[in-house]
C-alpha cells in the first residue's frame, strides 16, 4: 500500500504548538494550494488542507513559519472520527508530515513588516550573512560541472 503526499502552499496562519502530557511537540496548521485550474468565472480556486507535525520539526514550524509562508510538505494522510457536541460522528482528514520544507528565505513575504531575518534573537544573522548562505555555487561557472559516480543517488 502507498499513502504518500507532496503538497508546496502557503499557511493559512501561525502554526499553533502544544505539547502531549508526555512532552512531545505537535504543530497543526492548514496550508492553502492552488489548484491547477481556475474556474469559469478565472478565480484561482485552493484546497485547504489540515496538516499535522510532531517533534523537533513541529518546534522548527512553529519557530520559522507564520501565516503566509510559503512551505512544501510530504507525509501521509491519516483519517479519523470523534462525536462532536451535537452527537453527530465528525470525520477528520490531516496530512501526518514527515517533512516540512521552509522555501523562502526569512527575509521574504511573511516577514517584510519588521525588516528583519524574522529568527528568534539568538538566532539573529544580518541579510547580507543570509544572502551569502542562499547563493547559487552554479552561478558565474566557466565550464562544465564535475560528477563523480560516487555523487550519484543510484
Amino acid at each position: 500500500m502507498i499513502n504518500r503526499v507532496v503538497l508546496v502552499g502557503r499557511l493559512t496562519k501561525d502554526p499553533e504548538l502544544r505539547y502531549t502530557p508526555s512532552g512531545v511537540a505537535m504543530a497543526r496548521f492548514t496550508l492553502a494550494v492552488n489548484r491547477t485550474f481556475k474556474d469559469a468565472s478565472g478565480e484561482q480556486q485552493a484546497d485547504f488542507i489540515n496538516i499535522i507535525v510532531w517533534r523537533k520539526q513541529a518546534e522548527n514550524t512553529a519557530n520559522f513559519l507564520k501565516k503566509g509562508s510559503l512551505a512544501g510538505v510530504e507525509g501521509r494522510i491519516q483519517t479519523g472520527s470523534y462525536e462532536g457536541q451535537d452527537g453527530k460522528r465528525v470525520y477528520t482528514t490531516d496530512v501526518v508530515a514527515d517533512s516540512v520544507q521552509f522555501l523562502e528565505p526569512k527575509n521574504g513575504q511573511a516577514n517584510q513588516n519588521n525588516g528583519t531575518t524574522g529568527l528568534p534573537n539568538n538566532h539573529q544573522r544580518s541579510r547580507s550573512e543570509y544572502q551569502q548562505s542562499q547563493t547559487d555555487p552554479f552561478t558565474n561557472n566557466d565550464g562544465p560541472i564535475e560528477v563523480q559516480d560516487d555523487d550519484l543517488p543510484f
